[in-house]
C-alpha cells in the first residue's frame, strides 16, 4: 500500500476536501438548518437524522399514502443569475403538495435532495428556509434530506433541487375523476406566473444565457423586471381547495405540457374538456414571451399554463358553492364530447 506521506495534501480529512468535497463544511451547513427543519415537526415525526425519517399515522380508517417527486427545473438557472434562492425552495414543496392534491390527498412529510459542484452555506441556507416556509404553511414535515457536494458535475455555481413528498387520503375520499360526467363544470384557479415550468423555452426567447443583464430590466407591463417575475413563487393551491374537496370530482394541476397534457389525466374515456381562452385575462408574462418569441399559440398552451395553475372539476350545482369558498376561481369550460379526438378543446 503506498504511503499517505508521499502525498502530503491527502492527508486525514483533507483528503477529500483537496478533491473538490469539504464534509466538515456539509456538517456544519446541517447543523445550521437543523433548527428550521425541526420547526415543521409535529408529534407525528418519530425520528429523523437517522438512516431514515420516521412518521407516525394517526387518525385514519383506511389510509391510502400518496407520493410525487419533481425538480425545479432549470428555473434554477434564473435563481442562480439572480444571485436569489429563497423561492426555489418553496416552489418545489408546492409542486409537489399541488400534485398530491389532485388525489384528495393531505401532505404529511416532504424530502430534499440538493446536489452542487461547491457547497455554499448560505445558499444552502437560503434555499431550506424556503422549503421550511412552504412546508410550515400546509402543516407538512421536513422529515429529512441530503446535500450532496460533486465536482465536475456541476459547476461550483451550479446546483439541482427536488423533491419527495407523501401524503395521506381516505381510500372512500380519493378524488380521480371516474365521476366525471358531461356537462359537468370546468373551474380555473389563476397561477403566480410560469410556476416551474418552461423556463428553457423563456432562456432562449430572452437570451437569457448569453444576456444575464436582460433579468434585470424593468418592464413596465410586469410592474417589476424581468428576473423578479420569473421568480415568482409557483402557487400551492392545498389550503384554498381542502375546505371544498368533498364537492370535487377531479383536479389537474397545470405544469409541464398545459391544458392538453394534464386536464386529460383525470377524465374517463371518452370525455373532454372544453375550455374559453376568453374565460380570464393571461397575465402579462406570457404575452411577452409569446410577443418575443414569435411563438405559435398553440405552442404557447401547451408549454405553460398562461395564467390558470390548476383547474377543478364538479357538478354545475356544485360550482356556485365552490366559487364562494374559493373566491378566485373561475368558470372556464364545461365537460362534454371528444372533438376530432382531442381531449382538450381550446376555444
Amino acid at each position: 500500500m503506498e504511503s499517505s506521506s508521499k502525498h502530503p495534501e491527502f492527508h486525514h480529512s483533507k483528503a477529500y476536501a483537496s478533491a473538490g468535497v469539504d464534509v466538515d463544511l456539509g456538517d456544519r451547513v446541517k447543523k445550521t438548518v437543523a433548527e428550521q427543519v425541526r420547526s415543521t415537526y409535529g408529534p407525528e415525526v418519530l425520528g429523523s437524522g437517522f438512516f431514515g425519517g420516521m412518521y407516525q399515522l394517526r387518525r385514519y380508517d383506511e389510509p391510502v399514502l400518496v407520493s410525487s417527486v419533481d425538480g425545479v427545473g432549470t428555473k434554477l438557472k434564473i435563481a442562480s443569475l439572480v444571485d436569489k434562492h429563497d423561492t426555489v425552495g418553496a416552489d418545489i414543496v408546492n409542486h409537489c403538495v399541488n400534485d398530491i392534491l389532485c388525489c384528495g390527498a393531505e401532505p404529511l412529510f416532504f424530502l430534499d435532495y440538493i446536489a452542487t459542484g461547491k457547497l455554499s452555506p448560505s445558499r444552502v441556507e437560503s434555499i431550506v428556509s424556503g422549503l421550511v416556509q412552504a412546508c410550515r404553511e400546509v402543516g407538512c414535515a421536513l422529515i429529512g434530506g441530503e446535500t450532496a457536494e460533486m465536482p465536475g458535475m456541476y459547476s461550483e455555481q451550479e446546483y439541482d433541487l427536488v423533491g419527495f413528498i407523501a401524503g395521506v387520503v381516505e381510500r372512500g375520499s380519493i378524488i380521480d375523476g371516474s365521476d366525471i360526467v358531461p356537462g359537468d363544470i370546468v373551474l380555473g384557479l389563476p397561477s403566480s406566473g410560469l410556476h416551474t415550468n418552461g423556463y428553457s423555452l423563456v432562456r432562449k426567447v430572452f437570451d437569457i444565457d448569453a444576456n444575464p443583464s436582460c433579468l434585470g430590466e424593468f418592464h413596465s407591463e410586469l410592474g417589476k423586471s424581468l428576473g423578479e417575475e420569473l421568480l415568482q413563487v409557483h402557487r400551492c393551491y392545498y389550503r384554498e381547495l381542502k375546505p371544498v374537496l368533498p364537492l370535487v370530482k377531479g383536479i389537474a394541476h397545470i405544469t409541464g405540457g398545459g391544458f392538453e397534457g394534464n386536464i386529460p389525466r383525470i377524465l374517463p374515456d371518452g370525455l373532454a374538456a372544453r375550455v374559453r381562452k376568453d374565460s380570464w385575462d393571461v397575465p402579462p408574462i406570457f404575452t411577452l414571451i409569446w410577443r418575443n418569441g414569435g411563438i405559435e399559440e398553440a405552442e404557447m398552451y401547451r408549454v405553460f399554463n398562461m395564467g390558470i395553475g390548476a383547474t377543478v372539476v364538479c357538478s354545475a350545482e356544485q360550482a356556485t358553492s365552490i366559487a364562494e369558498t374559493v373566491t378566485e376561481a373561475r368558470i372556464i369550460g364545461e365537460i362534454a364530447k371528444p372533438e376530432n379526438g382531442e381531449r382538450v378543446i381550446l376555444a
